[in-house]
């Protein structure tokens, strides 16, 4: 995820990283060079003029924009949810670990609740590598014992297996007293939000967007652009390939961040953040155990967080 300062409107304008013009930038310099031959040819397509008038991309324009405003929205509703539930993974994962260090019978700075921690730990990191598709045996290493961290890598659903152990914990340290039937409930409560949050992760991860609206959409926004010059050229003349390039540039550069953000836990520039966010929950959690933190997070760009 890119962030950075509020630049003022002159250094907006000149903006590259974070933005999608690299991605862009050679199907703009296709469509200026076809604006160009259009008008070096006066419209005209092997001798027979093309009748076209921007009358029909004014209406055709509209509609458009409403489709691109409708997949935007549907889009970015993707990306917002994410992060909401990364949010609440971050709340959760605290309460667990308030839970964990302060109601009896595991007083903070035992053993039992250090592994407890660790556990949660591993459970973000576990979800992260599920929901990026990456190997997620580097972090199980580090945070669960030998044994556990070989079991939990083979599993396919590895989250699901680490809530798991996060009940049986609350069960050894809690059950079989009438005394800890009350924080054995408000543990399982807060468990049981963990796993919500898996599976509104799952939903987001393994339903995209319907297929045939990005295709319709790709299609329909290329077939206007590449139009546009035969539209133009009687009326602008050699101002048509910068008119098509304005125009061509605003509807690629919606198609492509409609593309990056639909997917909110990619590895593109623009989707969210989950090594900062995992290091983020990670470091919260252990200071609140009293155990080191966790090194600072390497980053590959001054302001592009992984």
């Amino acid at each position: 995820m890119i962030i950075r300062p509020k630049d003022n409107w002159l250094r907006l304008l000149f903006v590259w990283r974070g933005s999608v013009l690299p991605q862009i930038l050679p199907r703009l310099g296709v469509l200026l060079a076809l604006s160009v031959a259009v008008v070096l040819a006066h419209g005209r397509l092997f001798a027979y003029k093309i009748p076209l008038t921007a009358a029909p991309f004014t209406l055709f324009g509209v509609t458009l924009a409403i489709f691109l405003g409708f997949y935007n929205n549907a889009s970015y509703d993707r990306f917002w949810e994410g992060r909401k539930l990364w949010g609440a993974l971050l709340n959760t994962t605290r309460s667990l670990t308030r839970q964990a260090l302060t109601l009896e019978p595991s007083p903070g700075g035992t053993p039992e609740a250090a592994h407890f921690v660790r556990l949660l730990i591993a459970f973000v990191h576990a979800l992260k590598h599920q929901l990026r598709r990456t190997d997620a045996a580097p972090d199980l290493g580090r945070l669960l014992p030998a044994p556990l961290a070989h079991t939990v890598q083979q599993a396919t659903f590895k989250p699901m297996l680490l809530l798991l152990e996060l009940g049986r914990w609350v069960q050894q340290r809690h059950g079989g007293s009438a005394a800890g039937l009350g924080a054995q409930l408000a543990f399982d409560h807060n468990l049981n939000q963990l796993a919500d949050i898996v599976g509104g992760c799952e939903r987001l991860a393994g339903t995209p967007i319907p297929f045939t609206y990005s295709v319709v959409l790709h299609r329909t926004v290329y077939m206007y652009c590449f139009l546009l010059p035969f539209g133009l050229v009687d009326s602008t003349g050699w101002a048509t390939p910068l008119i098509v390039a304005f125009v061509g540039y605003t509807f690629m550069a919606l198609d492509a961040i409609m593309r990056d953000i639909e997917e909110p836990f990619g590895l593109g520039a623009n989707d969210l953040a989950l090594n900062t966010m995992s290091h983020m929950i990670e470091s919260t959690l252990l200071e609140m155990a009293g155990e080191p933190l966790p090194p600072t997070l390497a980053r590959r760009d001054q302001y592009l967080f992984d």
